[in-house]
C-alpha cells in the first residue's frame, strides 16, 4: 500500500509531531540556519568589525613602535654629533675676546684705523647687551679715510691676535665732499665718509653663562605662571 504524499498546504503547524520525516528533517534545517544568521548578525558582525578595527589599531602600533625603534637606534649617534657640534661651538666662542679682553680689543680697532691714515672723527663704544651665550658691543664711528685706506683698515683689523666679529648696522660710505651719487666720486684717492654703528662681540665667561641661564629659566617660569 503507497503512502500518501503530504504537500506543504496540508501541514499542521499546530502538530508538527505529525509530519512526515522528511518535512521534520526540513524543518529543523531551516530553524538551524535562521538560528544561526541571527547570531552571525547580532554577534559575528558586530566583532568582525571590532576585530578589524583591533587590527587597523595593531598595524598602526607596530608602525609606530618600529619608527620609535629606528630612532632609538640612531639616538646615540644623534647625542655624540650634538655633543661634538657643542665642543665646536664653545671652541669658536673661545676665539673670540673674553670680557678682560674687550677693552684692548677696541683699543686695537681704534689704533689699527690711526695706522691706516683713516681720521677718527667719532669713535664711541656703547653699553653692552647680553645674549644667550654671547655679548654685543657697539660702536657709534664716523672715520674719513680714502678706498685703500678702508681696505688697509679691514685687513688690519682680521690680523689682530684674537678673532674680530664686526657687523654694521645703519652704516653709509659717501664722498666726504656730501655728493648726491656716492659712485661718481668714489676714487682710489677719494675722500670717503663712514659713519654708522658697528658690533662686535666676545665669549661669555662661566660665571656670565650661569647668571644667563639662570635668568632664562627665570623668565620661563614667570612666563609658565602667567598662563
Amino acid at each position: 500500500m503507497s503512502k500518501k504524499k503530504v504537500s506543504l498546504r496540508d501541514l499542521d503547524f499546530n502538530n508538527t509531531g505529525s509530519w512526515p520525516k522528511e518535512y521534520k528533517i526540513g524543518f529543523c534545517v531551516l530553524i538551524g540556519l535562521l538560528i544561526f544568521g541571527l547570531l552571525w548578525y547580532v554577534v559575528t558582525k558586530p566583532k568582525g568589525a571590532e576585530l578589524e578595527g583591533l587590527e587597523r589599531k595593531e598595524a598602526e602600533l607596530r608602525t609606530d613602535f618600529e619608527d620609535k625603534q629606528g630612532r632609538a637606534a640612531n639616538l646615540e649617534p644623534l647625542k655624540l654629533q650634538l655633543a661634538q657640534m657643542e665642543q665646536q661651538l664653545q671652541q669658536m666662542l673661545r676665539q673670540l675676546p673674553s670680557r678682560t679682553e674687550m677693552p684692548a680689543l677696541i683699543n686695537d680697532i681704534s689704533q689699527t684705523a690711526l695706522a691706516t691714515g683713516i681720521n677718527n672723527e667719532l669713535f664711541k663704544p656703547g653699553a653692552e647687551a647680553t645674549k644667550e651665550f654671547y655679548a654685543e658691543k657697539p660702536i657709534e664711528l664716523r672715520m674719513v679715510g680714502t678706498y685703500h685706506q678702508f681696505g688697509a683698515f679691514v685687513s688690519g683689523v682680521a690680523s689682530l691676535p684674537r678673532v674680530v666679529i664686526m657687523t654694521m648696522h645703519d652704516i653709509s660710505l659717501r664722498p666726504r665732499g656730501g655728493e648726491k651719487d656716492p659712485l661718481a666720486a668714489i676714487g682710489p684717492n677719494s675722500s670717503l665718509e663712514l659713519a654708522g654703528t658697528v658690533k662686535t662681540y666676545r665669549y661669555l665667561d662661566e660665571e656670565e653663562a650661569a647668571a644667563q641661564e639662570k635668568a632664562a629659566a627665570e623668565a620661563a617660569a614667570a612666563a609658565g605662571e602667567k598662563r
